[in-house]
């Protein structure tokens, strides 16, 4: 495939053996990317994109769908066995469009509806007044612990989840994080949603993957509908997933899909995702799953080692929130993610609870370790890579420290090479 893009757009080409180089000599630590197989990326870049599919398997607007029906309906079917749901719509193009495809189903403009403080672990799609979701809906939010000294210090502050949906009474109550680092207590926010007469929308595109496996609690069935993307820790093709195991609503979910957000569905990101979930349903998925968190843990606490602050003092799943202010006071998460990746360390920038600075500037820093389980690693190479991270933001960034540490990862990167 690379030969032939070389032969018909060598510009292209180029640009694609950059960013393959990229990935190659660096360390992937942003925690919503992974690196797929090459069965699932191969799936992607199938014959599969030449057809316009409308509609869904029996019910399509064109002909020649007959083999596209086989594709979506198995990965319909694997979805079911992977997380024990009734029905699955594997057609959002994103994790995004399956958000705004729940919200137009269950939700008419200017209803209420509960989610976190964006700073402290939310989404674009959780309420942000730029986002359809908080322009058209009313989003209230409840914020994380914000007291140091408390035992719940930066976890969800379920008290103040049910005191503000026995206010606002919303028609949802929104769980599930982008950036949230400890086990989420779906059973609590069903009892506080039974109370006010509200359903539950579990958005795991973190923890899919930790989902399937046992490595986290299942929002199924406590949340009447599940949501997600299927990259990221379920290391599939870019795209997103609903769930549910009521019919009812099932069938609401597919009409505001297509024809309500989405035409024609992308039938080579489906194939993709039926990959993607086969390898899933494989036991060796879940000791990958069990090793990304194992991770997390490993990582967590070398960075602690480091002088490191991580928001709720760790983690339970494959992330972490590092706030920069308590160590490092006039350092942005701009400027650290900028100087790790000088040194071949990727990071994003990242909003902490109390931010006070701008989403484009932030206070902290967010890491995972899906990706780098992936390519083998383990906590020898966790408690290391904690030891390079906290050489550069403890030396702000000097160039001399850049490039050794950047030695470092290049050697580790041979060490553990991609998935070929």
């Amino acid at each position: 495939m690379d030969d032939v893009i070389a032969v018909s757009d060598p510009e292209v080409a180029q640009i694609i053996a950059a960013e393959q180089r990229r990935q190659e000599t660096t360390l992937e630590l942003i925690a919503s990317e992974n690196h797929v197989s090459p069965a699932v990326m191969a799936a992607a870049g199938s014959c599969l994109t030449n057809k316009y599919c409308e509609g869904y398997s029996g019910k399509r607007y064109y002909g020649g769908c007959g083999e596209y029906d086989k594709v979506e309906t198995l990965a319909i079917e694997r979805v079911k066995q992977l997380f024990g749901c009734g029905f699955a719509n594997v057609q959002p193009h994103s994790g995004a469009n399956a958000n705004a495809a729940v919200f137009m189903a269950l939700m008419e403009p200017g209803d209420t509806f509960l989610s976190v403080v964006l700073s402290d672990g939310g989404h674009l799609t959780h309420g942000s007044p730029v986002n359809m979701s908080g322009k058209w809906f009313n989003a209230v939010h409840y914020p994380l612990v914000y007291d140091e000294s408390r035992e719940d210090y930066g976890r969800i502050d379920y008290d103040e989840v049910a005191r503000l949906a026995a206010e606002h009474r919303p028609k949802l109550i929104l769980c599930g994080y982008s950036a949230y680092p400890r086990t989420i207590d779906f059973e609590r926010f069903a009892a506080i949603a039974a109370d006010c007469g509200a359903l539950v929308m579990a958005d795991i595109a973190h923890i899919a993957g930790l989902v399937a496996t046992g490595a986290h609690p299942s929002p199924f069935p406590q949340c009447q509908v599940v949501t997600t993307t299927t990259h990221k820790t379920l290391r599939g093709p870019r795209g997103g997933l609903i769930m549910t195991n009521d019919e009812a609503l099932a069938a609401k979910f597919d009409k505001a899909v297509f024809p309500g957000l989405q035409g024609g569905p992308l039938m080579h990101i489906i194939a993709a995702k039926a990959v993607a979930f086969a390898e899933a349903l494989d036991p060796s998925f879940g000791d990958y799953c069990r090793q990304i968190v194992d991770n997390a843990g490993a990582l967590a606490a070398g960075l602690l080692e480091q002088g490191c602050h991580l928001v709720s003092g760790g983690t339970d799943n494959h992330l972490m929130l590092m706030d920069l202010r308590p160590s490092w006071p006039e350092t942005t998460g701009k400027q650290a993610s900028a100087w790790l990746e000088a040194a071949g360390i990727i990071t994003n920038k990242n909003t902490v609870p109390r931010e006070e600075r701008s989403p484009f500037t932030t206070s902290g820093l967010r890491l995972g370790t899906p990706a780098l389980t992936t390519r083998g690693m383990k906590e020898p190479q966790m408690q290391q890579i904690a030891g390079l991270i906290g050489r550069v933001l403890n030396d702000q960034g000097c160039p001399e420290t850049i490039d050794t540490v950047r030695a470092g990862v290049l050697e580790l990167c041979q060490q553990f090479p991609m998935p070929h």
